[in-house]
C-alpha cells in the first residue's frame, strides 16, 4: 500500500488517539496529578530479565520505563505524579509490541491498588467516551490465529481474579510460588504444556500463562488480575498476610494485556538483593547487564508508602478504537519510519 493510502486509510485512528490523549491528560489534572518529564536516557535501564535496553551511546540507554526517576520525585516530596513518555525495547516487534511504544505512567504517594484499579477504570471510560465508543468496545479477540469481533462492555466494576485462581481453573495447577524450577515444569507438562527440560521458573510460568491463560482473559469485560507470585514482582512488596505473593495486578481487555502495577518496594537493602539476583539472572542468560542504580536505592529510604502503575497508551487506543494490531492506532510503525 502507498504511503498516502496507508494514512488516509489511518486518520480516523489518528484523530481519535489526539482526542484520547487530550482527554486522559484532561482526567489527570483534575485528579490533582503533576504531569512530570524524566531522563530518556539513563545509566540504568533496569534488571529486568525479560527486557532488553537499546543502546543510546555513553554508556546510557533509552529507558524501557520512566520508573527509576518517577520513583525519586515521590522519594523527593512530590506525591501524585503522571508522566506521557516514549519508551524503548528491543526485541519487541510484532502485532501487539513495537520497539518504540507510549507509556502512561503514574504514583499515587499513601494510595491504595484499589485506587489504581478505580484510576484504570475511570481512565478507559474516559478514552472510550473521547472516541465515541463508550460503554463498549468491538474487540477483535485472537482465537488460535483467527479474530473475531466481540463486543467487551467497559463499564461498571472490572472483573477481579487472581494468578492462583487462573491457573486452578485454566490449567488445573494448584500454584504456590515457591515451586522449585523441577517441580513447575513437572506441573507445567502434565497440565499440556511444553516446556524445555532446563526451563527457568520464571519461563514455565510465562509458557503455561500465555498457552492456557492469557487469550481468555478480559474477554466479556476487562479483568484485573492481582496477587502475582513473589518470584516475578522483583520491584513489588511482599503481601503481608501472603509472602509467597507480591502486591501486583495487571489489567487485561480483549485477552490483551494493558497495565502493570505494584505496591511499591521501598526497602533499600531488599531492592538491592533483588536488583543483584536478577543481575545474576540476566548474566546466566547471556543477556547484557546493566548498572544497579545506587541513586534509586538512596532515594528508596525515603519514599513513604506509594502505589504506581504503567499502561500502555497505543493498546487503550487499540481497546476502544477496536484495532487488531498496533501499527493500526500509530502514524508510523517501526518497519514503516
Amino acid at each position: 500500500m502507498a504511503e498516502k493510502d496507508r494514512l488516509v486509510a489511518r486518520t480516523p485512528a489518528l484523530i481519535a488517539r489526539a482526542a484520547i490523549m487530550r482527554a486522559v491528560r484532561g482526567h489527570f489534572e483534575a485528579q490533582g496529578f503533576l504531569e512530570v518529564e524524566t531522563p530518556a536516557r539513563v545509566m540504568s535501564p533496569g534488571q529486568e530479565v525479560h527486557l532488553e535496553a537499546i543502546s543510546a551511546g555513553d554508556g546510557r540507554h533509552l529507558i524501557t520505563s520512566p520508573e527509576y526517576h518517577m520513583k525519586r520525585l515521590v522519594a523527593g516530596g512530590l506525591p501524585r505524579i503522571v508522566q506521557f513518555c516514549r519508551c524503548f525495547r528491543a526485541e519487541e516487534d510484532g502485532p501487539f509490541h513495537q520497539p518504540e511504544f507510549t507509556m502512561v505512567e503514574w504514583y499515587r504517594a499513601g494510595g491504595t491498588m484499589d485506587e489504581l484499579m478505580r484510576d484504570c477504570e475511570a481512565i478507559v471510560e474516559v478514552a472510550a467516551r473521547a472516541a465515541g465508543t463508550w460503554p463498549t468496545a468491538h474487540v477483535p479477540i485472537n482465537r488460535r490465529g483467527k479474530y473475531s469481533a466481540e463486543i467487551l462492555a467497559l463499564d461498571g466494576v472490572f472483573e477481579r481474579t487472581t494468578v492462583r485462581e487462573l491457573f486452578r481453573r485454566h490449567a488445573g495447577i494448584e500454584l504456590r510460588g515457591d515451586e522449585s524450577e523441577a517441580d513447575m515444569r513437572g506441573l507445567a507438562q502434565r497440565a499440556g504444556c511444553q516446556v524445555g527440560p532446563d526451563a527457568a521458573w520464571d519461563d514455565v510460568f510465562y509458557q503455561v500463562f500465555l498457552d492456557r491463560i492469557e487469550p481468555r482473559l478480559g474477554c466479556a469485560r476487562p479483568t484485573f488480575v492481582l496477587d502475582w507470585p513473589a518470584p516475578l514482582g522483583a520491584l513489588a512488596r511482599r503481601k503481608s498476610d501472603d509472602p509467597l505473593t507480591v502486591e501486583r495486578f495487571e489489567l487485561y481487555a480483549g485477552g490483551l494485556e494493558l497495565a502493570n502495577a505494584f505496591g511499591e518496594l521501598t526497602d533499600p537493602v531488599e531492592q538491592r538483593a533483588r536488583f543483584i539476583e536478577e543481575t545474576e539472572h540476566r548474566h546466566k542468560r547471556g543477556r547484557a547487564v546493566y548498572p544497579i542504580d545506587e541513586k534509586l536505592l538512596e532515594a528508596l529510604g525515603h519514599m513513604p508508602p506509594t502505589c504506581g502503575i504503567a499502561l500502555g497508551f497505543d493498546r487503550l487506543v487499540m481497546l476502544v478504537v477496536g484495532a487488531s494490531r498496533i501499527r493500526e492506532v500509530l502514524a508510523f510503525a517501526n518497519d514503516e519510519a
